[in-house]
């Protein structure tokens, strides 16, 4: 899972630099096309940062309490995950 993570920190910097990128490409008033092709890359590298986020999770965190003989902790963990997808897809 460090392997997993170490990607995911290289997705979020890569997304950073290119979101540094986008907002000097807005100043210095480039080409519309060129800005929304780099500004749909860093939400690429956003969503699939998102993406291995919630595989870390529901491989650990998310497993464990459906492991545990907690019902409360089991709904929680559910009701937690259905937060974050809807907010994924909005």
């Amino acid at each position: 899972m460090a392997d997993h993570q170490q990607q995911i920190v290289i997705n979020l910097r890569k997304a950073q630099s290119s979101t540094a990128k986008v907002i000097h490409m807005l100043e210095d008033k480039k080409y519309c096309i060129d800005i929304m092709q780099q500004n749909l890359a860093v939400i690429g590298l956003l969503k699939s940062a998102h993406q291995m986020l919630m595989e870390d999770h529901l491989k650990s965190c998310f497993m464990g309490a459906m492991e545990s003989g907690s019902a409360k902790r089991k709904r929680e963990m559910i009701e937690e995950i259905l937060k974050v997808t809807k907010l994924a897809n909005k």
